[in-house]
């Protein structure tokens, strides 16, 4: 049996990798394998040339999780964190994503990163739709007073809804919190909405 050539063996490693993978350039898709493809519900090829923009939960996330990585990156060569990201339908799945930077003095330039699901066994819960509208902010880390800044309401108003969460959802603080909304389906994406003074 003749033997492959290593590019051919590099880009059959690339596209069956069981986590899923993507090559970045500043921020935009250049290559996503079939992992990717399977863990955000997109056909790969579709993936390629759309801004990462596509697999947050809104705008916000994007620019403050870049940010930060971007910093991080600059510090050392590979990341990880743990962040909720968008599949194709809009359900929102906490992932764990790991980075690596190919360019130190613009970390953005060239980046690899994968990720994985991170299963919750989280119960379900009702949520008010005022709530659900903070929950919809909790997903990049927002504070509570960046929240009210963003739906134009106080931070106690947040709080409060906060509060009503974690004793709905049974949980113990807002990390479990995050992961119970994840899971429930409970905070929910919607489309080209970045908020409003609707509490």
């Amino acid at each position: 049996m003749p033997s492959s050539a290593p590019d051919d063996l590099a880009a059959l490693a690339f596209l069956h990798a069981p986590e899923a993978t993507l090559v970045l350039k500043d921020r935009v898709i250049c290559r996503a394998n079939l992992a990717a493809g399977r863990v955000f519900g997109w056909d790969p090829g579709a993936l390629e040339g759309c801004s990462m923009r596509v697999l947050y939960p809104g705008e916000t996330d994007f620019e403050r999780l870049g940010q930060r990585a971007e910093e991080a990156l600059r510090l050392r060569p590979m990341i990880r964190d743990e962040r909720f990201m968008r599949r194709h339908d809009g359900q929102l799945v906490w992932m764990e994503g790991r980075g690596v930077t190919l360019t130190p003095k613009a970390p953005h330039r060239l980046a690899i990163w994968t990720y994985r699901v991170i299963e919750t066994g989280a119960a379900p819960g009702l949520l008010t739709p005022a709530e659900m509208r903070v929950a919809r902010h909790m997903v990049g880390g927002m504070t509570s007073k960046e929240i009210a800044r963003v739906l134009d309401c106080s931070p106690r108003t947040v709080e409060v809804h906060r509060a009503s969460m974690i004793r709905k959802l049974r949980v113990r603080n807002s990390f479990e919190l995050i992961r119970s909304l994840l899971d429930s389906g409970a905070a929910p994406v919607e489309a080209g909405s970045e908020g409003g003074p609707e509490l």
